[in-house]
């Protein structure tokens, strides 16, 4: 039976979002959120755009799931924002798997967690809540994606690895078996991480990766 959604968001994300909750999904996406001072359109593919404040009067959520749909801007932190946000209106935060993903039986998700097609996520993982992972990664055996971390194209994580929350792993980026990443870590395109590396807000590039003399934060000129 199909269940109403809220999708919170009105970017590119949201459209993308729209369509794959449309096309793939059990849910019948009912209208978008975004906060008031960025609310520029109150129409999207013929459904109302509604404030996030206002969210409640517009969509009960006894009756309506949301899914926060924004990308990596601001190292996750708009988007974890935003969860927080939305489940403090009361909405339960739905999943998008998608059905040409592999999830394994015993992998354990949060909320508000994004997979695409052509993921492969193994025997033991866990990711958090507010988790993408983009088109066509491998994602090993008992490894840990934490809290609100954005994984893009094909990135490799092998077995036993932690990602740390609100980390960023660009295309193509590889992890060693047991490697552990600090929060709010920026693995660069095609990097290859060999170790472990305990200290947060670091910008890992190379092969082996070694950190930037720049941090994440300067980066996304963000406080820690």
């Amino acid at each position: 039976m199909s269940k109403d959604i809220l999708i919170v968001g009105a970017g590119e994300f949201a459209d993308i979002a729209y369509e794959y909750f449309t096309v793939d999904s059990d849910y019948t996406v009912t209208g978008f959120a975004v906060e008031r001072e960025y609310l520029d359109e109150t129409v999207k593919f013929d459904l109302p755009v509604v404030p996030l404040e206002e969210a409640p009067s517009h969509f009960d959520p006894a009756r309506t799931d949301a899914h926060v749909a924004v990308t990596s801007t601001k190292l996750n932190r708009i988007r974890a924002r935003l969860i927080e946000a939305t489940k403090a209106h009361g909405y339960h935060l739905a999943n998008f798997i998608s059905p040409r993903a592999m999830v394994w039986r015993t992998a354990e998700l949060g909320e508000n967690v994004f997979i695409f097609e052509n993921n492969v996520v193994q025997h033991g993982v866990t990711i958090e809540d507010g988790c993408v992972l983009w088109s066509g990664n491998h994602i090993g055996h008992q490894t840990r994606i934490r809290e609100n971390c954005f994984l893009s194209s094909h990135v490799v994580v092998s077995g036993y690895c932690d990602i740390g929350a609100r980390s960023f792993l660009g295309v193509n980026a590889a992890l060693a078996d047991n490697v552990q990443l600090a929060e709010d870590c920026l693995v660069g395109m095609a990097a290859a991480v060999t170790k472990s590396f305990d200290t947060p807000g670091l910008i890992l590039n190379g092969n082996p990766a070694e950190a930037a003399k720049v941090s994440s934060y300067r980066y996304y000129r963000i406080k820690p």
